[in-house]
């Protein structure tokens, strides 16, 4: 009788055991006194569809006791998806605590989007602020050139809230501060000239600001705020005007040196042109005079010309040579173009 007694007691044991750990009695009392309806049964359920009651059960004890209704049931789901049940029932609690509508199932598809539900309800009460340029992105302040050409280094803080509704499959903040940047880039570009900017340089802020840059993102803008904006290289230098009028003199002259160069280069080519064209003026006089004592000895074979009008004109040459000679106090060269007759030939 008493082996049976043992037995008995073992089998007891472990089916106390069992009971125990099937049924956890102590997550029903906590549910019951607060309130929270739940089952025996359900707890089995559980247990047996592998979701540990705990995970369920105090969630939902945290959301009655915050005046949120959920059930069972869609904390479960959520939990057999790969979603955390606690990060989502706190972000509940939350949101209905600061008065922002948000609903158990976007809180879920949030989660499961992968973003942090929690930290996405606490930024759209407590807005954020973000660097732009941001502090890891390798530069320190957006560059920007005015429509005078002076380089500008901008640093804006641009101020967001999440958008709850566009979370899911909304652009991030790297689409956030690409877009500032390149609105305050396009609005210093069309910027007169920098002083304009560095004067007013709220209107930069308000004019990238009503471009509706937060469109399809997860965020809302609050503001622009142009933190710091400088002329570019001029860091250290007291008279930024006075500089850059200096630098724009040197500019100037440069230019101008330029210009006076190009009209010196023109117009030695075109002086180079010239005596060329002179050259080849002179080239084709000397071919016409080459033509002369060809025309001589072809009137003398053809009795067009005699012997003694040849002297006569080398007698009229010789005198003016000699006057030319007279005249002339370095030597007397014949003048330029001058013919050389061959000399007289006897008559034939």
């Amino acid at each position: 009788m008493e082996p049976y007694l043992g037995l008995v007691l073992v089998v007891s044991a472990v089916f106390l055991l069992f009971f125990f750990y099937m049924v956890p009695v102590r997550l029903w009392l906590a549910a019951t006194f607060a309130g929270v309806h739940i089952g025996i049964f359900n707890l089995i359920g559980m247990r047996i569809r592998r979701v540990p009651p705990h995970a369920i059960v105090n969630p939902l004890i945290n959301a009655h006791k915050a005046g949120i209704h959920l059930t069972p049931d869609m904390l479960e789901a959520h939990f057999l998806a790969g979603g955390n049940v606690y990060a989502v029932v706190n972000a509940l609690v939350s949101a209905d605590k600061a008065n922002i509508p948000l609903t158990f199932q976007r809180g879920a598809a949030i989660d499961l989007a992968g973003r942090n539900v929690v930290e996405a309800v606490h930024t759209s009460v407590n807005p954020r602020v973000i660097d732009c340029p941001t502090q890891t992105g390798g530069t320190a302040m957006l560059d920007a050139v005015a429509k005078d050409g002076i380089r500008l280094l901008v640093k804006a803080r641009v101020t967001v809230r999440s958008n709850l509704d566009r979370l899911v499959g909304g652009a991030t903040e790297e689409t956030i501060i690409a877009r500032v940047g390149q609105g305050i880039v396009s609005a210093i570009g069309s910027s007169n000239t920098y002083k304009d900017v560095l004067e007013n340089p709220d209107r930069i802020s308000k004019k990238v600001l009503d471009s509706g840059l937060d469109s399809q993102t997860a965020f809302e803008i609050v503001s622009i705020d142009i933190a710091d904006v400088s002329v570019a290289g001029m860091g250290n230098v007291a008279n930024v005007g006075a500089l850059l009028e200096t630098e724009r003199a040197e500019a100037d002259k440069k230019l101008r040196q330029a210009e006076a160069e190009g009209r010196r280069a023109t117009a030695v080519a075109l002086e180079q042109e010239m005596i060329a064209r002179t050259q080849e003026m002179r080239a084709k006089v000397i071919e016409a005079e080459a033509q002369v004592p060809l025309a001589m000895a072809e009137a003398f074979r053809a009795g067009n010309l005699g012997v003694m009008d040849y002297y006569q004109m080398r007698n009229i040459q010789a005198d003016t040579q000699m006057r030319s000679s007279i005249a002339d106090s370095t030597g007397g060269a014949p003048p330029a173009g001058g013919t050389t007759l061959p000399p007289a030939s006897p008559s034939r």
